[in-house]
């Protein structure tokens, strides 16, 4: 399962800390940012079920982040390859 979040992190060292933390602490999930994109993008991918949303909500809050899921309107071309990017960062 991948999830999206749109956050307001802007601080490249910030989302180095947040990325440990939700690789580290969250089993099967593992996170990335792409600060570049206006929406300041959290992509989380589970390998072991559903992403835990609310707690990512919660842990990114606990740091004066703010994050919410990005609702998916891609394209279904665009989808699969997004898919197929998340599958890559899990091998």
């Amino acid at each position: 399962m991948v999830e999206v979040f749109k956050t307001n992190v802007t601080r490249p060292l910030l989302a180095k800390l947040l990325v440990g933390m939700i690789n580290g602490e969250m089993p099967g999930h593992r996170a990335n940012f792409d600060l570049e994109d206006c929406d300041r993008i959290l992509r989380v991918v589970c390998t072991q079920g559903d992403v835990q949303s609310g707690r990512i909500i919660e842990l990114l809050s606990g740091f004066g982040c703010q994050a919410e899921i990005l609702e998916d309107q891609a394209p279904i071309t665009q989808r699969f390859y997004c898919m197929a990017y998340a599958r890559s960062l899990v091998q």
